[in-house]
């Protein structure tokens, strides 16, 4: 167990235990703003649990399961927990396999379904009467594969869960297990029964991310299941980042509402730029602020936080540079000018063009960033979870780096997790030693091509399917079919980008990786969420945006006009690009345990001034212009 277990309670805590020692337990909705410690309060409710209900729980064969949203808070909590058997802490894809596995006949049913959608939808397709000739004969052979996969199924009594889907074989892949899952769930009272009473504790992190359809399946277990449930949801409404995430959660009836408004992470005058921020949105004002305990007392941290105004030009990047100095000089602190990572610096930017052409990956992020990409394509370019980079960064260019360093456990770990050749039906009568003598030497092909300066994305794929390195999700297929990039009568709103993205050099993954791994001081605003820093920069310029759309700091403070769209979503309760921007406005600033710097390229400082003033988000000797700026550093 760790140190979180030991803090000491919040009213919230205190409240979470209530509901989980009434007989029957109440199922709750815990509301924790940023930097409340919303971890530190699910992982106590855990050991709580641990300790009033483990031999109960054990003599019945039951476990507290606790979904996390990434592997990354998965290990967390597991180690929060001391990898205790008692609990089932996992991603939302692996449990819902888990619960849905023994029900291998309703997945077939559903899988024979499934296929069955595609057909009718390529043959209503093929029917159009616009539909063109070469179109016509890709969709032929696609309705042929599905057929195949149809009288494949069949036959099959036994279906797995793995990256991509590829029904053929029997295999469900990320997005298959979700929709697969809800709709068992939706159907099944025996399915929601089996659930609650192998679960009797269900905890749902990070719920406002969550999809709307995979929370109505949860609910909908605590509504009908006579078996004693307890199911709590974890979350903030202002945190959401992600379009397809449910946001708030309403309270049903019986359920207890909690909220959670302490901020232990914030000095006094970042709390004060966030409940500015959050004020408009649902009102939660947060309370106390970072503390430090000085001769016996504790102290509340001052900390700064600043807005500078400059000039939209081409000298974004010395201006910036320019920012970090006079953040040196003012705060009296050389950490600002490193790129260290101990200096614990860094730069929040959303996805754009200054990030993406410094860190070498231009055309990667402009390909999944293009405007006409669906949601689908561009939000996961944020974190890396955009479907068409997961076989890269999951697996293909980890492996290529193990094999380049000599790792060879982390080789065999990766390709046994992965690799089709490795499968234990695969391998049954085959010879083991050529199998392995055959990977050793496509595996360091595959590593010559990725660090090579002349391998597109597509020659990687293409090879390492061609090697059977890898199982690719059914969506790839149409891809990587050798004429598909002359068809014109696809449809299909992801093809632009997804083909722009397959052309791209493999060699600007590094740059990619290195911008996800934390390797430069740049971070994505949407992908920090749940981290802090010490010091703060949050870059903000619509005009690099290049076009985004669905944030607009303009907008947001006013200096820029809503459009009748915008003026539309508001008026019918809809989210606009004002709250999404306020959301992740609210992301960005709540990191910061000591100093807030906020940078705005505008092209009417003095208006941006005024329109910001007007806010009250920063107070007037807080916003800096590049008149102060330039003055100062002289």
């Amino acid at each position: 167990m760790t140190a979180r277990i030991g803090q000491p309670d919040t009213q919230a805590d205190i409240d979470l235990r209530a509901c989980l020692d009434e007989r029957p337990q109440r199922s709750f909705i815990m509301v924790a703003g940023a930097g409340s410690g919303k971890t530190t309060s699910l992982v106590k409710a855990l050991a709580h649990l641990g300790q009033t209900r483990r031999i109960g729980l054990n003599t019945r064969g039951q476990r507290v399961a606790c979904i996390t949203y990434t592997d990354v808070a998965v290990k967390e909590i597991w180690g929060d927990v001391g990898n205790d058997p008692l609990f089932h802490v996992s991603t939302i894809h692996s449990f819902l396999w888990t619960v849905i596995r023994p029900f291998q006949v309703d997945l077939k049913a559903w899988v024979t379904a499934r296929i069955q959608e595609k057909i009718d939808g390529a043959q209503q397709h093929y029917d159009k009467p616009r539909t063109q000739a070469a179109t016509r004969e890709r969709l032929v052979r696609e309705i042929a594969r599905y057929r195949r996969h149809l009288e494949t199924v069949g036959d099959l009594t036994h279906f797995t869960y793995s990256a991509g889907s590829d029904f053929g074989r029997g295999v469900l892949g990320h997005v298959d297990v979700i929709v697969a899952a809800v709709e068992l769930i939706e159907r099944s009272q025996l399915l929601r029964d089996v659930i609650a009473s192998k679960y009797p504790v269900l905890f749902i992190d990070e719920s406002q991310d969550t999809r709307p359809d995979v929370v109505s399946a949860f609910r909908r277990i605590a509504e009908t299941t006579p078996v004693e449930f307890c199911l709590g949801f974890f979350g903030d409404p202002m945190q959401k980042i992600y379009l397809e995430g449910v946001g708030g959660i309403e309270a049903a009836a019986g359920w207890q509402q909690i909220t959670k408004p302490e901020n232990f992470r914030c000095p006094q005058r970042v709390l004060d730029v966030v409940n500015a921020i959050r004020e408009p949105g649902d009102g939660l004002s947060q309370t106390r602020g970072r503390m430090k305990w000085i001769d016996g007392h504790h102290v509340s941290v001052a900390g700064s936080a600043r807005i500078f105004l400059l000039k939209a030009d081409e000298h974004r990047s010395s201006k910036l540079a320019k920012v970090r100095e006079w953040n040196r000089r003012i705060n009296n602190d050389d950490h600002w000018m490193s790129d260290d990572p101990a200096a614990d610096v860094r730069v929040l930017v959303v996805v754009h063009r200054m990030a993406a052409a410094r860190l070498g990956f231009p055309n990667l992020y402009s390909a999944l960033n293009d405007n006409k990409a669906p949601s689908s394509i561009k939000d996961g370019l944020k974190d890396g979870s955009s479907w068409p980079l997961r076989p890269f960064l999951n697996y293909l260019l980890p492996l290529a780096m193990a094999i380049s360093e000599g790792r060879k456990l982390d080789v065999m770990n990766l390709l046994r997790s992965q690799c089709p050749l490795l499968e234990p039906m695969t391998l049954s009568g085959a010879d083991p030693v050529a199998v392995l003598r055959a990977l050793q030497g496509s595996t360091t092909e595959l590593a010559r091509l990725i660090f090579s300066s002349d391998a597109t994305l597509r020659d990687v794929l293409v090879y390492s399917l061609g090697e059977r390195l890898l199982q690719l999700d059914e969506a790839w297929t149409k891809y990587l079919e050798a004429d598909f990039a002359d068809d014109d009568d696809d449809d299909d709103p992801e093809t632009p980008a997804v083909l722009a993205f397959l052309g791209c050099g493999v060699g600007e993954l590094v740059g990619y990786h290195h911008y996800l791994e934390d390797l430069s001081p740049f971070a994505t605003q949407q992908g920090v969420k749940g981290a802090e820093f010490e010091r703060v920069l949050v870059l903000i310029d619509d005009e690099e945006g290049q076009g985004q759309k669905l944030f607009s700091y303009e907008k947001y403070f006013g200096i820029a006009g809503l459009s009748e769209r915008d003026l539309e979503n508001i008026a019918e309760g809809n989210d606009s690009v004002m709250a999404r921007t306020r959301r992740l406005f609210y992301v960005c600033c709540s990191r910061a345990t000591q100093d807030l710097a906020v940078v705005m390229f505008v092209h009417d400082i003095e208006d941006a001034r005024e329109k910001i003033t007007a806010t009250g988000i920063f107070q007037p000797d807080d916003i800096v212009d590049e008149q102060t700026l330039e003055a100062d550093l002289v």
